[in-house]
């Protein structure tokens, strides 16, 4: 189950904030007993790129061996 202060990892494509597939953010808020979750995602240097309202289907838990990967953030 997430929770808030976990890390999760993006399931799909939010082009509408430059998001991809893969990215990995904090949650910061849980809303309908982990239904829905609100999602910070960050730069390297501790930026905000978006705070996003999500559904559980949209994210899933970082699992302990993944491994994360860096992509060059550009404006949409």
């Amino acid at each position: 189950m997430i929770k808030e202060l976990d890390t999760v990892v993006l399931s799909r494509d939010l082009s509408e904030h430059n998001l991809k597939q893969g990215d990995i953010g904090a949650v910061v808020h849980s809303y309908q007993d982990g239904k829905a979750f609100e999602v910070e995602f960050i730069t390297g240097q501790g930026d905000t790129i978006a705070v996003v309202t999500l559904n559980s289907e949209d994210v899933r838990l970082m699992q302990a061996k993944e491994i994360l990967h860096v992509r060059n953030l550009q404006a949409a």
